[in-house]
């Protein structure tokens, strides 16, 4: 008899099958039933986690600054928490930052060096503790650069060149890039140029002058999008030739050994310098590259998605150009977090009786296993045996009742599965004077209703038949379910009490193993008479004749049920490509199981080495309908090879798709794609330069393909065409010395392969390459600062053809050559620079040139600045003051300075509180000073002299106390006395500290 207790609507339906199935029973034992049914306590159990804690990376700079780590488990009694963090207990009680919100820990105010690492919950009730999963706890956050000035890097023309980018600290992963001269132009990945992701550098494998100027790191954070620029690393070109050819170096490559998880995407890195640009190719050694794989980066980047055991192995990368060739070699090894294969179950046992529990889980490294009761190891001893995953306990004794955990783990993770063993106290006993009610089948019954009161108090009521186990029902006897819901099947025999009866579970005629099956059933005996069993989580094939059997020892019955599940469509049939042209393939397929629910539709999937993965296609007809077994995939690309495959489905879901069809390549046709982005100038003096995106193989639509470049002059009528060969080319030049820096030109790109022409480009200007600077900057002057710097102004050049885009300005002293000067660019296309680390009282010879990618213009004039004397070597000395209160007065000895020093033109008194960097400045003529000093609190102060050289040398130091609320006595001192008396209050402290400067 189906029956839920806790719901008390369907004991109405428990009456109901009882009446009709079982008997006539009178109303008054029906009743009867009902009321004890309702007596019956809820069963106890120990703790189940209902929701385990996952791993969690919390942005640092979030303003939520709380955590939560989650954890649900249902019990009866209810389950108490308590959490773990690196195997230490969590003391919610002493540290205010933690808090429990049922299972859940709350932390406040969270922090990466208190606070990363493995949590784990701990859920326990009166039946056992059970732990969860290690949780890790990451935080993520991004640290900014160095603020020191990065020097400047310095090759010829031709010479391969890595700028290293030096990430600050970050945690988790960061995304690189970089910018060219200012934000946000980025600099574009090419065969010539690469950014590498595993370390932020950036590769240029044959410098160009165009690739001279100033680049900044930038690096982003994956989870909190924060981004930081690094300062700038300015490249410039050597002028003392230009590099030759030769042969690629590797700089850029993947470890010896990769080690990655199942699933995931794959990176492979490899870039080389290397005159002219290297080719990169890839191979697997004794086997093929996986047909998902896609290369990007021009070819630098082997992405491998989705990966897979069988695409383990060795993976080579070669660097070739026509000077030689190089290639390194490295070995991809897949490992995979254990996965459960066999699980263990609830179970309950008399005393004395032997359990055997096995558990079994694949993985990559293979599993070991370790068993934990109620949270603690379990450790071998003369009645417990543990081997490979199966626990055997012989003579099971009360005190081995609790929960149970078996942990499978390799270097990469670790699974739990739980259960709880129950071991019965003592053999069952019979109730003494029982209420006996004799019936018999078809015959009415009459119970006296006060005998009847009496005996529910005792809560045993037995209700026999004269005939064993006659009455038997099986409920529901169809039941249709879909994929993934559960169900119970419940079986009641009716029989004399004084004969035991058992029961067995068959599906499709066949004894159900409940230990090798128990992720999906589950044996559950309600009463001695019924039994259930609960089948969760139903698959395609559990669909079947599911089968109960009662037996006592006068006699066996049996009944059968029928269980029908509706899923989503079986993969189709084998997938034949009938007919192929350049942007069509016919597909024919057979229908596969509609699993009880009409197929509705089909969906044809494609194929490519230019795809991620399968993607959707369009179909004529579209839709393709649950009738169908064939249809048109239409909108193919030309000159493409393409796999096919077939997806069904129906009301309840989508199911697997079909096996790929044979790979089959569409037909050539003209290109119909154009270049983008078609743009170009800079280059040399009298050079046109013209460059764009290349088109994808993808959409180059047949063998031959390459570019028609056509130009013209503004105001010209004829195009000039050229041919370009490579598929891979993006810029051509064009070298005419009749026309002048800076003329326009009408340009567009077309492409061809040997089908025919395709379309050009739409038409854009390019100016021509404008030259180096032709004048210097005019109107230059130079002042003295201080005894180490000089300004320098000046104004450009006048407006037209070679534009300066910054300015170089070289300076040397008097009796020095202009050969061995010291040269400084400008950042950008400023007008003004001060010139540091000079020599004082030094005369300086200054010129300045403008420059831009071309090469640089003609020098100024050299102009003469002289430095101004050195600052006072003596620092004030005699320091004394005298404190009242807050305020101090204070007074020295003059500075004088010597011949070759600087006047003295005042004083500047610097006041820090200790522990602060901030500095209090106060500036005097004189040599005295009074100072208010706020309350509470120890300053240092320090006296230097001021000239026009600049600042003098630092006095020693003084330190002054001032407290909060009590009026100070007043005292004075200098540096030369010590304190009068030992009974000063202590408010008025004045030590004598080393001379140092701040």
């Amino acid at each position: 008899i189906y029956i839920y207790i806790s719901n008390s609507s369907c004991l109405w339906s428990c009456m109901r099958v009882i009446g009709e199935r079982c008997s006539p029973l009178s109303e008054t034992i029906i009743s009867a039933i009902i009321l004890l049914f309702l007596s019956i306590e809820s069963e106890e159990f120990g703790p189940v986690f209902m929701q385990e804690p996952d791993d969690v990376i919390f942005p640092l700079e979030s303003d939520e600054k709380k955590v939560m780590m989650n954890c649900e488990a249902r019990g009866n009694p209810p389950p108490t928490y308590s959490w773990f963090v690196n195997g230490t207990e969590v003391d919610a009680e002493t540290d205010y930052r933690y808090n429990f919100i049922d299972g859940n820990l709350i932390i406040t105010n969270a922090s990466e060096i208190t606070d990363f690492g493995k949590y784990q919950c701990k859920a326990e009730n009166s039946y056992g503790i059970i732990l969860s999963r290690d949780a890790l706890l990451q935080f993520a956050y991004l640290g900014a650069f160095s603020a020191k000035t990065r020097g400047g890097v310095s090759v010829r023309e031709g010479q391969g060149v890595v700028l290293m980018c030096t990430p600050p600290p970050h945690s988790p992963e960061i995304i690189y890039s970089w910018v060219f001269n200012e934000f946000p132009s980025f600099v574009a990945e090419d065969s010539r140029r690469f950014i590498s992701q595993e370390t932020g550098n950036l590769y240029i494998s044959k410098v160009q002058r165009s690739d001279v100027g100033s680049y900044i790191c930038l690096v982003k954070n994956t989870v909190t999008n924060a981004r930081v620029l690094s300062p700038p690393t300015p490249l410039t070109l050597k002028t003392d030739g230009i590099m030759g050819e030769y042969e690629p170096k590797i700089e850029v490559h993947f470890p010896t050994s990769v080690l990655s998880a199942k699933g995931v995407t794959v990176r492979l890195e490899c870039f080389a310098l290397g005159n002219p640009v290297p080719t990169i190719t890839w191979r697997k050694i004794n086997g093929n590259i996986p047909k998902k794989a896609r290369l990007r980066k021009s070819q630098a980047v082997l992405e491998i998605p989705n990966i897979q055991l069988e695409d383990s192995g060795t993976y080579e990368c070669k660097a070739e150009n026509p000077r030689g060739g190089t290639a390194f070699k490295g070995h991809l090894q897949v490992y995979t977090l254990p996965q459960w294969t066999r699980m263990i179950n609830d179970t309950q046992m008399d005393s004395g009786e032997k359990l055997q529990w096995e558990c079994k889980a694949t993985g990559r490294p293979r599993p070991t296993y370790r068993w934990l009761r109620n949270g603690s190891p379990l450790t071998p001893q003369s009645r417990v045996e543990m081997l490979n995953g199966e626990l055997t306990i012989h003579k099971v004794q009360q005190t081995d009742s609790g929960m149970y955990q078996c942990v499978a783990e390799n270097k990469y993770g670790a699974i739990y599965s739980n259960a709880e063993l129950k071991i019965l106290a003592s053999a069952p006993v019979f109730i003494p004077n029982p209420m006996r009610v004799i019936a018999t089948l078809g015959k009415d019954v009459s119970l006296d209703r006060s005998l009847l009161q009496r005996t529910l108090k005792k809560r045993f009521v037995s209700v026999i038949y004269n005939m064993c186990a006659k009455c038997f029902c099986l409920n529901p006897s169809r039941v249709e379910v879909t994929v993934g819901e559960s169900v119970v099947l419940s079986c009641k025999a009716t029989h004399d009490t004084s004969l035991d009866v058992a029961f067995q579970w068959l599906f499709n005629q066949k004894p159900i193993n409940f230990q090798q099956d128990g992720g999906h059933f589950e044996y559950i005996q309600t009463q001695s008479s019924t039994v259930d069993l609960m089948i969760r989580s139903i698959l395609l094939k559990h669909a079947g004749k599911y089968g109960c059997r009662a037996q006592t020892s006068a006699d066996t019955v049996f009944a059968e049920a029928e269980l029908l599940v509706r899923g989503p469509p079986g993969p189709p049939g084998v997938v034949i490509v009938e007919e192929i042209t350049d942007t069509t393939a016919t597909l024919s397929w057979t229908r596969g199981l509609d699993n009880h629910s009409p197929i509705s539709t089909y969906n044809l999937q494609a194929r490519s080495p230019f795809s991620l993965g399968w993607q959707t296609v369009r179909t004529d007809p579209d839709p393709v309908t649950g009738d169908m077994e064939s249809a048109m995939a239409v909108e193919l690309n030309p000159w493409v090879e393409y796999e096919f495959r077939v997806v069904a489905s129906n009301a309840i879901g989508t199911g697997d798709p079909s096996s790929p069809s044979r790979s089959v390549r569409t037909k050539e046709a003209v290109p119909s794609v154009a270049p983008a982005n078609v743009s170009g100038g800079n280059g040399r003096r009298h050079e046109l330069v013209i460059s764009w995106e290349p088109v994808s193989e993808e959409f180059q639509n047949g063998e031959g393909f390459g570019y028609i470049v056509a130009f013209r002059a503004n105001g010209t009528r004829g195009w000039k065409e050229k041919m370009v060969t490579s598929a891979d080319s993006t810029t051509y030049k064009y070298r005419d010395e009749t026309f002048p820096p800076l003329t326009p030109f009408e340009v567009k790109v077309g492409v061809y392969n040997n089908k025919g022409d395709g379309p050009f480009s739409k038409v854009v200007t390019v100016y021509s390459a404008e030259g180096e600077p032709r004048e210097a900057p005019s109107d230059v002057k130079a002042s003295s600062i201080s005894s180490s710097e000089i300004r320098v102004t000046w104004k450009p050049p006048n407006p037209g053809p070679g534009r300066p885009r910054g300015y170089e300005v070289s300076y040397w002293k008097e009796m020095e050559q202009e050969e061995s000067g010291i040269k400084r660019r400008t950042a950008k296309n400023e007008t003004s620079m001060v010139l540091t680390g000079l020599e004082g009282n030094s005369v300086y010879l200054i010129t300045v040139k403008g420059f831009n990618s071309i090469g640089q213009g003609p020098a100024s004039a050299a102009i003469t600045a002289k430095t101004r004397k050195a600052p006072p070597a003596q620092p004030p000395s005699n320091l004394m003051w005298i404190q009242e209160g807050n305020n101090v007065s204070l007074s020295w000895d003059p500075v004088k300075a010597k011949d070759n020093e600087s006047d003295v033109i005042g004083y500047m008194v610097l006041v820090r509180q200790e522990g602060r960097g901030h500095n209090q400045v106060t500036r005097t003529i004189n040599p005295s000073t009074m100072l208010s000093l706020p309350e509470g609190g120890t300053y240092i102060i320090e006296v230097r002299a001021i000239s026009e050289g600049g600042e003098g040398a630092v006095s020693s130091q003084i330190r002054v106390v001032t407290s909060s609320g009590v009026r100070a006595k007043s005292s004075q001192c200098s540096v030369h006395c010590l304190p009068q008396s030992l009974t000063w209050t202590a408010l008025l402290v004045v030590l004598l500290v080393p001379s140092a400067s701040w």
